[in-house]
């Protein structure tokens, strides 16, 4: 078998199928996240998915998928299946379906002893030492974030690649091993596209585009944009693909970078709008507190999650109750009474008082009704007032969020986090 049977010319991009391997995701109880982070990564190498499928912890099953994949695909990824326990079964199958008999590793084994004595006060669990199982001739992928180490194999010039399902260790096999051996097993077939990400947040979807399409020329060559909503916002995606030569291709994305320029507050740099904001703190010197209560700790989250937030984040706290914002962060009882707890007037005490508890140059406060319940024909369900103290400077919004509790309280941190960074750019 060689790499060119795929009816693909050997100068072409390599052809990617992807398997994922688990019964949950045939049943709906999981959705399958997996194979768009694979799908992510490879296209960006130049080595497009061209068809994903599913198939479920049956042996037999998994087999046949893989052997099937590799009469049509350069390259096929599996994920899952690669866990200690009875329904496991990826490696075996995958063996199984080259001939390749599995055979214990003797560094893998003494590297899972080590993990789990670093962990617990025994030795590894006889059904893990399966982790530790090779097939003949296969390449280990180290898992720095797991047990289960990828598995890399090669037949007449294609690959089958098995990676663990576990998201966070999925991506980290994806940005380092896998990125490597795709590039070296397939260097001068690889096309990979030209691409520029604008970041946005704050405005509809549709509205967007709108204003999108009338700021960008008519003209657009050989660019191709894709709007990507989120919960936080909408990415804007410029894509050219990777036969345009660099210069040609950069030359295209600049002009369309610079005509959205006029986006203003909407867009931001940034992975996202924690990092921005985190960005013009550090500049400024400033710090930050936050008070909130329908996000219940969502935007303290936020912030902390990014390495070296001590640096600008103080401290934060749920007042979820109206005696925790009364009692906690001096919000007025007859404010609460004459505007309600979700008002304006609210979280602007709110922010005042959390910047006065930590001594922090910035306040926020968020306040409003997740739901499901708890509305009102004047302030329904999604209805979220928050504000920012800064500079002795009270900035508020009042918006009412559409979808269910998780998805208002995520907008709704967003929201206000978006609020705080034009209060530091000085256009709120």
């Amino acid at each position: 078998m060689t790499s060119t049977q795929s009816g693909a010319p050997p100068s072409s991009p390599p052809r990617a199928v992807v398997v994922t391997v688990g019964d949950e995701l045939l049943s709906g109880e999981r959705v399958n996240s997996n194979a768009q982070r694979v799908g992510t990564a490879l296209a960006g190498l130049g080595a497009p998915v061209a068809r994903a499928e599913v198939v479920g912890d049956e042996e037999g099953a998994i087999g046949r998928a893989v052997a099937g994949a590799l009469e049509e695909a350069d390259l096929v990824v599996v994920t899952g299946g690669l866990g200690p326990t009875p329904d496991d079964r990826t490696r075996e199958a995958v063996a199984g379906a080259l001939g390749a008999p599995l055979r214990p590793d003797p560094e893998l084994e003494a590297t899972l002893r080590a993990r789990f004595r670093a962990h617990w006060p025994r030795d590894v669990p006889a059904q893990n030492l399966a982790q530790a199982l090779v097939p003949a001739g296969a390449r280990v992928l180290r898992n720095d974030l797991g047990a289960a180490p990828g598995l890399a194999m090669e037949r007449g010039g294609r690959w089958v690649v098995l990676l663990p399902g576990v998201p966070r260790e999925l991506e980290g096999l994806l940005a380092g091993p896998v990125r490597e051996l795709v590039r070296n097993a397939f260097a001068r077939r690889l096309r990979p596209p030209h691409r520029r990400l604008v970041r946005t947040t704050g405005i509809p979807e549709s509205f967007l585009a709108e204003r999108v399409e009338r700021l960008l020329p008519p003209e657009r060559g050989p660019v191709r944009l894709a709007y990507l909503p989120s919960l936080h916002g909408v990415d804007l995606r410029f894509t050219v693909d990777g036969e345009v030569e660099r210069a040609e291709a950069l030359a295209w994305l600049d002009r369309m970078e610079e005509a959205l320029d006029e986006l203003g507050p909407q867009r931001f740099q940034g992975a996202d709008l924690v990092e921005a904001v985190a960005e013009s703190l550090v500049r400024e010197r400033r710090t930050v507190a936050v008070a909130e209560s329908c996000t219940g700790g969502v935007l303290a989250k936020r912030l902390t999650d990014r390495p070296g937030s001590s640096r600008w984040f103080l401290g934060g706290i749920v007042a979820y109750a109206d005696e925790a914002k009364t009692d906690r962060l001096g919000v007025a009882p007859e404010l609460i009474r004459e505007h309600g707890a979700v008002s304006e007037a609210v979280s602007q005490a709110l922010a005042s008082g959390v910047r006065r508890a930590f001594g922090a140059d910035a306040g926020v406060g968020i306040t409003g009704i997740a739901g499901p319940d708890g509305g009102s024909a004047d302030k329904p369900v999604g209805t979220v007032c928050y504000s920012v103290a800064l500079g002795g400077a009270l900035t508020s919004e009042r918006r009412r969020f559409p979808g269910d509790r998780e998805a208002v309280r995520e907008r709704s941190a967003q929201a206000a986090l978006h609020l705080l960074h034009r209060a530091l750019a000085g256009r709120p």
